[in-house]
């Protein structure tokens, strides 16, 4: 099986904060809520989790996880989608013609990102080899998988495991410190 979950809040996402890349660690709630998913998920049997390197979504795994022999693995391919410049804009659609808005609005024609940031291509080819190269095989060995993220990396990896056309990209909702099983 392969299940995937976004990690816990943030102060970032309390604020909407466009984070990316930045390595914003949780806030209480985002703890409280990663304590609160390790209950309710206790009885998925894993075999190991795979997570970003970002703090948040390593934190998430170590709560979620303690206690459990299962080991965790961060991956450099699953770190959040870079917004570039426009990591740390608060409230990016109340600001007109705010050009990465465009991948949340028309994610299918987000092809030239902003200045230091990923296209949505770039991120679907490095979530793409990640799931090519590490957890297609580890599935195929009958092991269950879980993936800790972030909002735009992991509806990278549920559009290509559930063959989601892009315009659709933001039709699955995904919330903090939910699992969602994919296969």
């Amino acid at each position: 099986m392969l299940y995937i979950m976004r990690h816990g809040r943030t102060d970032w996402n309390d604020r909407n904060k466009l984070q990316g890349q930045t390595d914003i660690p949780l806030n209480e709630s985002g703890r409280r809520m990663a304590e609160e998913a390790a209950a309710k998920y206790a009885d998925i049997p894993l075999d190991i989790c795979f997570c970003s390197p970002l703090i948040r979504a390593r934190e998430t795994a170590e709560i979620l996880l303690n206690g459990r022999n299962v080991p965790i693995r961060t991956d450099e391919r699953l770190r959040e989608m870079s917004f570039g410049e426009f990591e740390g804009v608060e409230n990016s659609f109340q600001i007109p013609d705010c050009p990465v808005n465009q991948f949340f609005f028309a994610p299918d024609r987000y092809i030239v990102p902003v200045a230091g940031g990923e296209s949505i291509y770039d991120l679907l080819a490095r979530t793409g080899s990640f799931l090519k190269e590490v957890v297609d095989p580890l599935l195929d060995q009958g092991k269950n998988v879980l993936i800790v993220g972030h909002g735009a990396m992991n509806l990278s990896i549920v559009c290509q495991v559930k063959n989601i056309p892009l315009k659709n990209y933001w039709d699955t909702s995904i919330e903090n410190c939910k699992i969602l099983r994919l296969l």
